[in-house]
């Protein structure tokens, strides 16, 4: 089996300065890919900033042979996302590859969470991701090709007790990925999604400790650097991964039931039928916005 390479390619890698971001970091970076280190080096709140994380990732980069430059920019507004994508063109002329990594947790019930933990986690997990998207898609564009990973969550896909705006978050990133899908399609542009299954210092505050030591952030990065590297020519796929476990999630929908249009739907008739409603036996993945609705109105006849 020819091994995966990266020589000559370059990639930008948020929140890289420990955990999952820092094994994506320096996994490329063995088979020959230029990284960019982007970490604040804040607490896991998002408060505060420190070089070292950032620094001592691109210290074990070059340790090995490789070639990395840090980057202490924050993903949560538009100028540091620039940064960070202009770090990459000033240093090494190029972006090949972003793994929107970069995350925070402020985790608090419902009833009891702030405005501002909502706003804080949305700004760096969703508006980082699109700033940091929007930074690099003109340079992918031009050179007809990209990789994009982005990560999502558990919390976001299924839904977790206290964290509503992570999930939030986690799941518009999921949204966000399929539109670039479509728009990134004839330029060799893939963007993907990660939903992991790890034991980092933000997990550790939801997860048992033994299921922290277990649940090591290297049995996720050889998926990530897969959907990174010209041999993934998915898109719009969620990969989960952790643990040894690796699969895809997916939105489907199942066969439903279909009414005559031209006769009355009552509400009695959707009670009559919603056990076969709600049954996804025979669910399958809905392409597309366009692929769906041409689904849903199959049994129409839109002719003239």
């Amino acid at each position: 089996m020819a091994e995966i390479r990266f020589d000559g390619r370059v990639a930008v890698v948020t929140g890289a300065g420990g955990g999952l971001g820092r094994e994506y970091a320096l996994l490329l970076a063995k088979r020959g890919c230029k990284v960019v280190v982007n970490d604040v080096g804040g607490a896991v709140d998002g408060t505060g900033s420190d070089a070292t994380p950032a620094m001592k990732v691109v210290n074990e980069i070059k340790e090995m042979g490789g070639e990395a430059v840090p980057n202490y920019d924050s993903v949560a507004d538009w100028e540091g996302a620039q940064n960070i994508i202009k770090t990459a063109i000033d240093n090494f002329g190029r972006i090949d590859i972003l793994i929107n990594n970069a995350g925070i947790l402020r985790d608090k019930s419902f009833l009891k969470m702030e405005l501002e933990d909502y706003h804080k986690v949305m700004e760096v997990h969703l508006n980082g991701t699109f700033y940091c998207c929007k930074a690099a898609w003109p340079y992918m564009r031009e050179q007809n090709y990209g990789r994009i990973v982005s990560a999502s969550s558990a919390a976001g896909v299924y839904g977790n007790f206290g964290q509503a705006n992570y999930g939030a978050a986690k799941m518009g990133i999921v949204g966000l990925m399929h539109v670039l899908k479509q728009e990134g399609a004839k330029y060799n542009i893939m963007c993907n999604v990660i939903v992991p299954i790890a034991g980092t210092r933000m997990t550790a505050t939801v997860m048992p400790p033994n299921l922290v030591e277990i649940l090591k952030p290297e049995y996720v990065a050889p998926i990530v650097v897969w959907a990174c590297s010209e041999k993934c020519t998915f898109s719009g796929y969620t990969f989960t991964a952790g643990g040894g476990y690796f699969s895809r999630a997916a939105f489907v929908e199942g066969p439903g039931v279909r009414f005559d249009v031209s006769q009355p739907i009552t509400v009695e008739m959707i009670d009559e039928n919603i056990d076969k409603i709600v049954s996804l036996e025979g669910a399958k993945p809905i392409e597309n916005a366009t692929a769906h609705t041409i689904n849903a109105l199959s049994h129409l006849n839109l002719g003239g």
